[in-house]
């Protein structure tokens, strides 16, 4: 294998790798030691009630289940509870490491999935460098990154989930790393995909330090590939944003997402072969096809969210990936709090619908698989959420009062 090392222009540090695994971030205390001390919540599986139906079955069917495709969400938060045994701090979405003086280094890292396969079939290559930058909850890489001749160990992983991950701190993203591995390296669609990678990270103000280049003959299918990603930026250790503050009464503001993004996708393909369309056919009310729907490149919401966080009044913020909105908006929780969501506060995008109808799929499989069109929810305080609204009904972005923060545990639909 070889690494491809690239020298910032902005910078003369240099970037060495090491080896890891696993999808997890550690919360690190202010401490004039190197050593990360925990200070995060921990995340405890929760209970949805007064959930009203969004879907309606109208024959015997099964309904189709993230699990049933695959994918136990509940094995993954089992052994993230037994890795914080070993590691405490874990449960954040991003990872914190004190600095020397006033700053954190915040780290994510994560892959695009099974989004890859319909990469695959759709041909469409030049877009899912974007999704990898946004991305951030799968296996976690450390990486030795020189600063001012201090020398801090990281865990990291991805680009537009990457980014999206360690934005939810109040981190500005700094730089990116990638991991490119296939059977043989076809050159040109390297090349597509580099691009993509290059132009999300474009998008976050975050240069592309480096990556790696996996060649490895018989390990995967002809054509196939796989990737990874990972991303470190930095944030005050006085401006972090962590959820700690967040009160009864505070207000969830919800930014709409581009579609499925880059989670849930084992559970789409099990839909898609159900539904019999093919991914050229149109999107059932809808204006593209399904591959095209399908394959939306991730939002990556640094620069809104940044700009939103710089006027003050945000308290916590959660990006929704795997887990959706039930396991997702509770992570950034002090105990004893938890979340009603008015689901009628945003109209749900065809897709989602098309998604739930061909499958038969549950409503409570919905909100834990899918981000239902909101990709990020931001804990506010009523004060906050009054300006934020008014900004998006004056057209500068737009953004739900999708609903607030109770005295009590989990998420409760309305």
């Amino acid at each position: 294998m070889e690494a491809r090392i690239l020298q910032s222009s902005s910078s003369s540090s240099s970037c060495y790798f090491s080896t890891g695994s696993i999808n997890r971030y550690r919360f690190s205390s202010v401490s004039p030691s190197l050593k990360p001390l925990s200070v995060s919540f921990s995340h405890k599986t929760r209970t949805t009630t007064n959930v009203i139906s969004m879907s309606k079955k109208d024959d015997n069917t099964e309904s189709l289940s993230y699990k049933g495709s695959g994918v136990d969400i509940d094995a993954g938060t089992e052994l993230v509870r037994r890795i914080a045994k070993m590691a405490p701090g874990i449960g954040g979405f991003g990872g914190l490491f004190p600095l020397a003086g006033d700053f954190f280094l915040v780290a994510g890292t994560d892959g695009v999935g099974t989004k890859l396969k319909l990469a695959f079939e759709t041909g469409i290559h030049h877009t899912i460098g974007i999704d990898l930058v946004t991305q951030n909850n799968k296996p976690c890489v450390c990486v030795t990154f020189l600063l001012e001749t201090l020398i801090v160990l990281v865990p990291l992983l991805q680009v537009a989930m990457s980014v999206n991950d360690i934005v939810t701190s109040g981190a500005k993203p700094l730089f990116f790393l990638d991991y490119f591995a296939t059977s043989r390296l076809d050159v040109d669609l390297a090349e597509k995909v580099i691009k993509g990678i290059v132009d999300g990270c474009g998008q976050s103000d975050c240069a592309l330090l480096g990556g790696e280049t996996a060649e490895m003959p018989d390990f995967y299918a002809e054509g196939e590939y796989d990737l990874s990603g990972f991303a470190v930026g930095i944030v005050k250790k006085d401006s972090v944003i962590n959820g700690k503050n967040i009160v009864a009464g505070d207000v969830l503001i919800g930014l709409p997402s581009s579609g499925v993004h880059s989670n849930g996708f084992s559970l789409v393909r099990k839909v898609v072969a159900r539904s019999g369309l093919s991914l050229k056919d149109e999107l059932p009310g809808g204006s593209t096809t399904l591959g095209e729907a399908l394959m939306a490149p991730t939002t990556i919401y640094v620069k809104q969210v940044l700009d939103i966080i710089s006027r003050g009044g945000v308290k916590g913020i959660a990006h929704i990936t795997g887990g959706g909105f039930t396991d997702n908006i509770p992570r950034v929780f002090p105990d004893g709090l938890g979340a009603v969501v008015n689901t009628d506060a945003w109209e749900l995008p065809p897709l989602f619908k098309w998604i739930q109808q061909s499958g038969r799929i549950e409503d409570s499989e919905m909100r834990r698989t899918f981000n239902l069109g909101i990709g990020m929810v931001l804990a506010v305080s009523p004060e906050a959420a009054t300006r934020i609204l008014g900004e998006a009904k004056n057209g500068d972005y737009v953004a739900y009062r999708i609903g607030e923060v109770i005295n009590g545990e989990g998420v409760t639909y309305h």
